[in-house]
């Protein structure tokens, strides 16, 4: 059952998605389930789990609070790396999301060292 904060979440995810150049198979892969569970996502027909929705603030580079948000406008989004996203395999997602969740640490603890 479709809910206003499913449609909410999944509209974020596939506006995102589409941003970082992303299709539905690369999410369905890098989330090891198959496409039309990420079409049903989106669309707001199923619940993402928690765990998806951490990973999928990991490879968007992201805070889960910006991916509950409703006002696309109040996201504060970090798209750190633009790349091209043709023939990329789950582990390459894998990789790319640590990567981008040890910058996104390294720059937290930067700021607190800087005061």
């Amino acid at each position: 059952m479709a809910t206003k904060e499913h449609a909410v979440i999944g509209s974020n995810i596939k506006k995102i998605r589409e941003r970082l150049g992303y299709t539905q198979d690369d999410l369905a892969n890098y989330l090891k389930v198959q496409r039309p569970m990420i079409s049903y996502i989106e669309t707001g027909e199923r619940e993402c789990s928690f765990d998806h929705l951490e990973r999928l603030c990991a490879l968007f580079n992201m805070d889960l609070a910006d991916l509950l948000e409703e006002d696309a406008n109040a996201q504060t989004l970090n798209y750190a790396f633009a790349f091209r996203t043709n023939d990329l395999t789950s582990t390459d997602l894998d990789s790319i999301a640590d990567f981008q969740l040890v910058v996104k640490n390294y720059m937290k603890m930067k700021n607190l060292a800087n005061g």
